[in-house]
């Protein structure tokens, strides 16, 4: 088992080849998983075992079609706090953990400090998970929010191949 310069387990091209299969195809069987990437059956187990337990693999789970189940919005939501100092940034992060109409959040940088993705049933759900964001007091200076029309891609998971150079052997 190799490790980088920091000390994580470094992957190779079969490592990288059962990530970029599973991501897309995670329910399938551990002998279709080595027959896709090449391997026996043994070797491909142990090697998506390590990679779990290393945290290469965080879990698995369902894509859902949350439009069939239900009636939603999507709204990107620009949020500036009003101040910058690191215990700012960390109550805010910690305070938006447990609401769950925020899907994803990112801290970014430009005119603005976070970009949060939240889900709602309407217009209304979303004003009122936005007050209750309000109402947390956690230092949120503005926010400015941009309601979706259409998603006109869906990411089927990360380009693993673009993404990182083709280990050694």
């Amino acid at each position: 088992m190799k490790r980088d310069h920091r000390g994580a387990i470094r992957l190779d091209r079969l490592d990288l080849k059962i990530l970029a299969t599973l991501q897309t195809a995670g329910r399938m069987t551990n002998l279709e998983l080595a027959e896709t990437v090449g391997l026996s059956p043994t070797p491909c187990l142990h090697r998506v075992k390590r990679m779990e337990a290393t945290g290469y693999i965080r879990g698995y789970g369902a894509a859902l079609d949350v439009d069939r189940l239900c009636s939603n919005i999507l709204v990107f939501t620009e949020i500036t706090l009003r101040n910058h100092r690191r215990e700012d940034f960390l109550r805010f992060e910690r305070g938006i953990q447990d609401m769950p109409h925020i899907l994803n959040c990112f801290l970014v940088t430009g005119g603005y400090d976070y970009l949060a993705q939240f889900i709602a049933r309407d217009i209304l759900d979303y004003q009122n998970a936005v007050e209750s964001l309000l109402d947390r007091d956690l230092g949120v200076e503005k926010y400015f929010s941009f309601v979706t029309i259409k998603q006109v891609k869906r990411s089927g998971g990360y380009p693993i191949a673009l993404l990182v150079p083709e280990a050694e052997g």
